[in-house]
């Protein structure tokens, strides 16, 4: 393999390992917010429209890096999305308020 071949290589590795690295940083941001929802179900202070446009947009990203065979956007975008989908439905779900507890009946 001559130079330029092997620092395109080199290169292409390093787009990979920073694709990889980005995916695992936005998709990890997002598991204290979906603990936190699915903990104490609060969920008033999460915008409907916003979270519902997030994840159409997650939804597309993943159907896009599907077709790009891209596995660092497969994966982020499939775990983002199962992560916003839930906060999601808990924000449909509670949107009125929090459901009473056990201890509240």
């Amino acid at each position: 393999m001559d130079r330029d071949a092997t620092g395109h290589a080199l290169m292409a590795d390093l787009g990979t390992l920073a694709g990889y690295a980005a995916a695992t940083l936005t998709t990890i941001s997002f598991v204290p917010q979906a603990l936190h929802s699915w903990r104490t179900r609060d969920v008033a202070g999460i915008s409907l429209g916003m979270y519902s446009l997030f994840t159409l947009g997650v939804a597309l990203w993943l159907a896009y890096g599907l077709w790009l065979h891209s596995w660092p956007m497969v994966i982020a975008n499939s775990i983002t999305l199962l992560l916003a989908s839930m906060i999601l439905d808990l924000k449909i779900r509670y949107r009125h308020g929090k459901p009473p507890t056990f201890g509240d009946r």
